[in-house]
């Protein structure tokens, strides 16, 4: 029981079928880890030893009277803006720091229903609102690669805690790139699924329309076990879809010989490899892109809008809903209350200004600027053109690829306290935002390495086309090793 936290979801459901280890002692293992490394990384807000080790101990019962889920005993954690019935979900944030859920998220629901273990709630960018996991009321997160570095975000506890081994999967959700920028930061491989196929329901809402849940594990097969536990159609969620989930896992089986991405057609798109994106990352990218080709797959040239125009876009519509969405934290109904206002409105004002940290009070104020009546149609309204606008080139480049392949982000992680500039962060997201305004699946997975720090890139697929992005990333992993390092910690 020294390395447990190396193996992969598939080796630690064997290990406990063939009763290497217990459930009780596997979940010891990671708890052990956590207390050991993450004060110095701070992936966890609230861990919950004390309730994993029952549900740990409930598992091995259920097991020995021969209970046969696969994935019974497996440990993993959420992202706290996912509620989780009787522990802490703070999105993160002052305004939700004494918050207990009274009920369960339907994806938090579903995973349990398939027997995994949480060890607690990761930390998080304020509401989801952040790119670096600097702006979280509980303190910055740190990357494990380098501990001075951020890890990105919003779902930067995510990542960080998949890659530093305190747990083999975690959950995370993707308003504008949450999911893979941090999987590209961090070395993980990380799944943004299509919108409506998890349920939003008992997910704390950023932007009604973008958020989506997903999946961070080492590998694209890990991604898959956690995604088909959480996927499924929910009646409480007036978005979900109600479509099969495919057996993804059991397509992954499928997937080998000396060129199993024959036939495969990955889309180049050349607006995405211009200005901005770092020398040493696009020789990552390019080298990526040379194995795909030896594994059997073809290259082609698409075009999709200039993603500048995709970023400019997005904060006019995200910010919009965050407006919406946030007004309910007011001071009355819930969240956090100023103490002794002088009235009504000094009650609305305090509260909000002081349970809202400065990213979150931005994107509010940028919001309900943009739905103002005197700027609703000349910046709301015309960016939802240009969102169908967005949708339709991806389209029109999906006529003529399978998948589309592009840097995740044009950097590798920055220094933690940098203090860059709001529109310097923004464009960290740059090559993710896209995909959200279109409503579809796309994947981050490691490539490299720039000056020890690793290296993502994004797979973007048709809607409902988990299977490809899946798929070619196992294939890929199948003949690479990046996926397999992790960090020294201590």
């Amino acid at each position: 029981m020294t390395t447990p936290h190396t193996l992969s979801v598939r080796e630690l459901a064997d290990g406990l079928q063939t009763k290497q280890f217990s459930s009780v002692e596997l979940t010891q293992h990671f708890l052990d880890r956590i207390n050991m490394h993450d004060k110095a990384v701070n992936s966890f807000i609230t861990a919950t030893p004390e309730l994993a080790l029952e549900q740990a101990k409930t598992a091995d019962e259920l097991r020995a009277k021969g209970d046969t889920r696969p994935l019974l005993g497996v440990p993993m954690a959420h992202k706290d803006n996912l509620c989780t019935q009787g522990v802490l979900t703070t999105c993160g944030s002052k305004m939700l720091a004494n918050f207990t859920a009274p009920y369960n998220a339907t994806l938090v629901e579903n995973i349990a229903n398939q027997g995994f273990i949480s060890l607690g709630k990761l930390n998080m960018d304020e509401f989801a609102m952040g790119s670096d996991n600097e702006k979280s009321y509980f303190g910055a997160v740190h990357n494990p690669y380098d501990l001075d570095r951020v890890p990105g975000g919003s779902s930067g506890g995510s990542a960080s805690a998949v890659a530093s081994g305190f747990v083999p999967v975690a959950t995370g959700s993707d308003t504008g790139g949450s999911i893979r920028q941090p999987a590209s930061f961090c070395g993980v491989t990380g799944i943004k699924s299509t919108y409506g196929r998890v349920s939003r329901f008992g997910m704390v809402a950023y932007a009604s329309s973008f958020d989506q849940a997903g999946a961070f594990g080492r590998s694209a097969l890990d991604c898959a076990y956690l995604l088909q536990a959480m996927s499924g159609y929910d009646p409480k969620d007036s978005t979900s879809v109600n479509k099969e989930v495919p057996n993804w896992v059991g397509e992954l089986d499928k997937v080998g010989g000396d060129k199993p991405l024959a036939g495969l057609k990955v889309g180049v798109p050349t607006e995405y490899f211009g200005t901005g994106l770092n020398a040493d990352v696009k020789a990552k990218i390019d080298d990526a892109l040379k194995v795909y080709q030896e594994l059997g797959a073809t290259l082609v040239d698409v075009h999709l809008t200039d993603p500048q125009i995709t970023l400019a876009t997005y904060y006019l519509l995200a910010p919009a809903e965050a407006s919406s969405n946030l007004s309910r934290f007011d001071g009355v109904r819930y969240g956090y209350r100023c103490e002794n206002p002088k009235d009504l409105q000094d009650l609305y004002t305090r509260s909000r200004s002081e349970g809202f940290g400065a990213e979150v009070q931005r994107r509010i104020i940028m919001g309900t600027y943009a739905l103002s009546a005197g700027y609703f149609d000349a910046y709301y309204v015309k960016a939802q053109k240009v969102r169908r606008l967005i949708l339709n080139d991806f389209l029109k480049a999906f006529e003529s690829c399978d998948i589309i392949a592009t840097p995740t982000a044009p950097t590798v992680a920055y220094k933690l306290g940098e203090n860059l500039s709001p529109a310097e962060i923004y464009m960290g997201d740059v090559y993710t935002i896209g995909v959200n305004l279109a409503g579809l699946p796309s994947l981050s997975h490691p490539v490299g390495f720039v000056g020890g720090l690793p290296v993502g890139l994004q797979l973007i697929g048709k809607h409902w086309a988990e299977n490809t992005l899946l798929n070619t990333t196992h294939a890929y992993q199948g003949a690479t090793a990046f996926h397999k390092e992790m960090p020294k910690l201590g």
